[in-house]
C-alpha cells in the first residue's frame, strides 16, 4: 500500500510530497506524535517548496545568463561608483514588479555584465522569467526570423519576458530594420515588463549610436522614462584580477 501511494503521488507529479512521505516513513518516531493535519501540512509545504525550487532551476536555465553571478558576490571594494545599498534595493525586486528598467553603463571590464547577470539570477530566484542577450546577437536572430517566417513569434516571446537583459548596447551600428525592431520590442514591453541595458557608452551618446533621431527618440523615451541608472567607474576588473593572480604566483 505504501509503495502504491508513493507511485500514485509521483504519477500525479507530486514528487515533493512523495519525498516527504518517504522521509516521514524513514523517521517515523519523529513524526508519530503529530496530529494528522500537521503531518499533512508538512507534506503540502514540502511539495510547494519543491515546485518553487524546480521553477527557479528552470528559469535560470532558460535565462541563458552569460555569467554565473549572484548579488552576494558583487565587488564593492574598488572605486566603482557602486553602493551596496543600491544593489540591495534592486535585489528586492520592486522595480521588476513595477515594470521599470535599469541602465548600466561604464568602461570595458568594470563589471557591468556581472552585475546584470547577478540581478538576472536574483530575478529567477524570485520567480521572474528572464533572458540574456548580447544585442548584436538578438538583432541577428531577428533578421533571420524575418527570413524564416518566425519574426512575429519571436517578438511575442520577447514581449512576455519579465526581465530582458540586453548587453553590448551601442557596440555596433544598427540599420533601419534593426531600429524598427528595437522600437517594436520597447513598445511591447513599456510599462509591463523590465529591461536591463548594459553599455560602454554613456546614456547621452545613445541617441547618436542609434543613427536616426526620430526613432531614437521613440526607442529611448520608452526605455529611459522609468529607468534606474548605474554608472560604473574604475579600471578593468579582469585586469585587476589578473594582476592579483600574477602577484599570488610570484609571492
Amino acid at each position: 500500500m505504501t509503495q502504491q501511494t508513493l507511485t500514485r503521488l509521483r504519477n500525479l507529479k507530486l514528487t515533493g510530497m512523495a519525498d516527504a512521505v518517504q522521509q516521514q516513513l524513514e523517521h517515523a518516531s519523529t513524526y508519530e506524535g503529530l496530529p494528522f493535519i500537521e503531518r499533512l501540512s508538512l507534506l503540502v509545504e514540502h511539495e510547494q517548496l519543491s515546485r518553487e525550487q524546480r521553477k527557479q532551476t528552470r528559469l535560470v536555465k532558460q535565462a541563458r545568463l552569460k555569467l554565473q553571478a549572484t548579488v552576494q558576490e558583487v565587488d564593492y571594494q574598488s572605486a566603482r561608483n557602486l553602493e551596496r545599498s543600491q544593489v540591495a534595493n534592486l535585489a528586492q525586486g520592486e522595480w521588476l514588479r513595477r515594470g521599470q528598467n535599469l541602465l548600466i553603463t561604464g568602461p570595458c571590464g568594470c563589471g557591468k555584465t556581472y552585475l546584470a547577470c547577478a540581478l538576472g539570477y536574483q530575478a529567477c530566484q524570485q520567480g521572474h522569467s528572464t533572458r540574456y542577450y548580447r544585442l548584436p546577437r538578438l538583432l541577428l536572430e531577428l533578421s533571420q526570423a524575418k527570413v524564416d517566417g518566425s519574426y512575429a513569434r519571436l517578438l511575442g516571446q520577447l514581449a512576455r519576458i519579465e526581465l530582458l537583459i540586453l548587453d553590448d548596447w551601442g557596440l555596433e551600428a544598427v540599420n533601419a530594420e534593426q531600429r524598427n525592431a528595437l522600437l517594436e520590442i520597447m513598445d511591447d514591453r513599456y510599462g509591463k515588463y523590465s529591461t536591463i541595458v548594459v553599455s560602454q557608452l554613456p546614456t547621452e551618446e545613445w541617441y547618436a549610436s542609434l543613427g536616426d533621431n526620430t526613432l531614437a527618440d521613440a526607442i529611448l523615451d520608452r526605455l529611459m522614462h522609468n529607468a534606474h541608472r548605474l554608472s560604473l567607474k574604475g579600471e578593468s576588473m579582469r585586469k585587476r584580477r589578473s594582476e592579483l593572480t600574477q602577484s599570488e604566483h610570484s609571492s
